[in-house]
């Protein structure tokens, strides 16, 4: 395995691994929380909010992204952004396609991630994952990468069918 910087020949290839990693996790997601919010977040399908979203980092930030290649090929990739008013290094993506996960892939971009951070600084790291099922490997994984959990809640009310 390689990790390199990002180019543009990769995007194509880092979308379709994304959509083939989150494929499993957003049918949890989608049972694990109000359909409003789902509904909201996801008016068109996971798929056409996550492409779009991940289009604009991959064009966006290139400066910002490495890329594990196996065989020349991408296998995963990740999206480290900074917060120096915080001293804080944030793994913003990551996602490896699923015929190389558990390989160490993701652990190489975390250790890239972090090794980014620190070069400019930063006195930690951060990443952010969701609460459902569906993300339960991902928590198993950061929290086994050394990375402590802080208390957050989030809450979302319906308020379409309200009055004034």
């Amino acid at each position: 395995m390689e990790i390199v910087p990002y180019s543009a020949e990769h995007r194509e290839p880092l979308l379709a691994l994304s959509l083939r990693a989150w494929e499993p996790v957003f049918p949890l997601l989608k049972s694990a929380v109000p359909v409003f919010v789902y509904e909201s977040f996801y008016p068109d399908g996971w798929r056409s909010r996550q492409s779009s979203d991940l289009e604009a980092i991959l064009d966006d930030e290139p400066d910002n992204i490495d890329v594990a290649l196996i065989d020349k090929s991408p296998a995963g990739w990740v999206c480290t952004r900074l917060h120096p008013e915080d001293s804080m290094g944030e793994v913003y993506v990551l996602t490896v396609d699923p015929v190389h996960q558990g390989t160490g892939v993701g652990r190489a971009l975390v250790q890239r991630s972090i090794e980014r951070a620190r070069a400019k600084g930063m006195r930690m790291v951060m990443v952010e994952t969701g609460d459902d099922p569906g993300h339960s490997p991902a928590r198993q994984f950061y929290e086994g990468s050394g990375f402590e959990r802080w208390p957050v809640a989030r809450y979302f009310k319906d308020i379409s069918g309200e009055t004034q």
